[in-house]
């Protein structure tokens, strides 16, 4: 239901149904007409306040002086189907063995005290179920220790000429992950946590599982660190690029080439480099293929995408950040740079602004507002009756219904009890007095202001 539920609603982003605000131009007295958006997180239309409040947030996590490293975890292939039926426990597994592996290797090699701000990232260019995060990481902090200042520095040994390019060792970082996260799966299924069902269902045998957990212990898991490459840039650039995950799905309207009831063409990087690749090179999919892997990456609502952790938490922060800049002394502030991203890596994910309110017939800029009319609820909405909601919605809510129905109450009961629907909706449609129906240009909560005298 939830798949089908983001699915109307954003069919009606931005329509009628949804209400709106209707201006008149003063100039050629035709009206112009802003619907409401329908504010889900999947739009690809909506939530831009929501991505810039949260970049807001996380630009106040940058201290001046400071290196910031972007770290990928990735789930490998084997285990790449099971957030598909376990989103909210596949989803605490990858953030909680991030998180653990990062701190653990930190404070093993560099002796400072960690933050870490982490976003979810469920897709990969082709619209693949691909889940994993991104963490935005500084490459200093409180000691541990004396309560100083430390810098990550590459350890004294061959290889390791530039000592600003060093966070961790990658290979030490990847293995802790591993290890984490397979004990954290081995705990979900131990609990009977895990949804093993359709082509996960052989892993319900203690031997296939076994035999999977030596896979996975086995094979090097993909976990990389992106070093700041310039000196002169910004580390809000870095949370820039975090941003753009949050909300709008898989894909951004900019990389659709075409579309038809057929088929989609969209850009997409090709190239299995770690990290991905900058060429982009069109990609397609028929129509019902490309909705489907769209919807594999809608989240229920109580998952969380984004997550603070040490110093960053939410009840640490205020304190953590104090401490840095009490620590951080004049020196460290003009030799540190901070994380930019290449800019063909970079999405925009300022909040888009709402396109200039002109008349859309002359173009003039001489608007008045005459009517507002509230976005209702979506369960007004979504009714059965209504006339709003997508007719496959609602036909889908009618073969729900029946499909419970005739399951608890025997196959035919469904027939009846829509009989008894339909006959209460028009009995009361019947009772209704014709001089107290709403007017016909307006819906209920509907206000009219009176700018004309």
């Amino acid at each position: 239901m939830t798949v089908q539920s983001v699915l109307a609603k954003t069919s009606l982003c931005r329509t009628s149904a949804l209400g709106g605000r209707w201006y008149q131009c003063d100039d050629c007295d035709r009206l112009t007409k802003r619907h409401n958006s329908c504010g889900d997180r999947h739009c690809p239309q909506c939530s831009g306040g929501k991505r810039q409040n949260f970049s807001d947030r996380a630009s106040k996590l940058i201290v001046d002086g400071v290196d910031y490293y972007q770290v990928v975890f990735t789930l490998p292939e084997v285990v790449s189907t099971m957030p598909l039926a376990n989103r909210q426990e596949i989803a605490e597994l990858l953030f909680h063995s991030a998180w653990k592996s990062l701190k653990k290797t930190v404070e093993t090699e560099q002796q400072y005290e960690l933050a870490a701000l982490m976003v979810l990232h469920t897709w990969n260019q082709k619209l693949d179920a691909h889940w994993h995060v991104h963490a935005l990481v500084p490459g200093a902090g409180p000691s541990l220790s004396d309560g100083g200042w430390i810098k990550a520095r590459a350890p004294q040994v061959d290889g390791y000429e530039d000592d600003r390019q060093y966070l961790v060792d990658a290979i030490n970082l990847r293995r802790s992950f591993r290890k984490i996260a397979v004990a954290h799966l081995q705990r979900l299924r131990k609990n009977d946590k895990l949804k093993l069902d359709g082509s996960l269902a052989y892993l319900q045998g203690d031997e296939a599982w076994e035999e999977m957990i030596d896979q996975l212990e086995s094979k090097e898991w993909v976990s990389y660190i992106e070093p700041p490459p310039t000196e002169s840039s910004r580390g809000e650039h870095v949370v820039r690029y975090l941003t753009r995950y949050l909300t709008g799905g898989p894909i951004s309207d900019y990389r659709i080439i075409a579309a038809d009831d057929h088929e989609v063409t969209f850009w997409a990087r090709e190239g299995r480099t770690t990290g991905g690749e900058s060429l982009q090179v069109p990609f397609t999919l028929s129509t019902s293929e490309f909705i489907r892997r769209w919807c594999l990456h809608i989240l229920p609502k109580e998952l969380t995408k984004t997550r603070q952790f040490g110093g960053w938490s939410n009840t640490k922060a205020e304190e953590y950040l104090a401490k840095c800049r009490a620590s951080l002394t004049d020196a460290d502030r003009s030799q540190a740079g901070t994380l930019d991203l290449l800019s063909d890596e970079v999405d925009s994910v300022e909040a888009e602004p709402e396109s200039k309110l002109c008349c859309e017939h002359c173009g003039s800029e001489s608007l008045r507002l005459t009517h507002e009319y509230e976005k209702r609820p979506w369960s007004e909405i979504f009714r059965r009756d209504s006339k709003d909601s997508p007719r496959w919605y609602r036909e889908s809510q009618e073969k729900d219904d029946i499909r419970f129905w005739d399951g608890a109450m025997g196959e035919g009961f469904s027939q009846w009890y829509a009989w008894y629907l339909k006959s209460g909706i028009e009995s009361a449609r019947e009772q209704t007095a014709p001089e107290t129906a709403p007017e016909s240009n307006a819906r209920a909560g509907t206000r009219q202001l009176q700018l004309f005298q």
